[in-house]
């Protein structure tokens, strides 16, 4: 089992969804964060004063899946998230040891 975490442009989120809905998963956790990458944040104008925005606003998404599962995962939040430009994000893949559903018990396989 994988944990796969996504860190993406906001205006991604739901391309990423439908995207990650249409080779079958079902699930996802989703969560606002603020980062940045090598763009460094950047500065702005306010009322004639300059200022800087050191961190950007993302999403991050994690999805639990099955090992067989990763390269459809990945593919499909790489080419729903990607425009191209400095600071689409980046895609983090963990191992996972175990995964237990709260509610019935399951584990494994099974609680995905």
């Amino acid at each position: 089992m994988k944990l796969v975490s996504a860190v993406i442009k906001p205006f991604k989120l739901d391309d990423v969804r439908q995207g990650l809905s249409e080779i079958g998963i079902q699930g996802m956790t989703v969560t606002e964060t603020k980062g940045f990458g090598r763009q460094k944040g950047h500065t702005e104008l306010y009322r004639g004063a300059e200022y800087v925005i050191d961190f950007l606003p993302k999403i991050k998404i994690e999805v639990a899946i099955n090992d067989d599962q990763l390269d459809a995962v990945i593919e499909s939040i790489t080419k729903s998230a990607g425009t191209g430009k400095i600071g689409d994000g980046k895609i983090f893949v963990c191992n996972l040891e175990q995964i237990v559903r709260i509610r019935t018990g399951e584990t494994g396989s099974d609680a995905i």
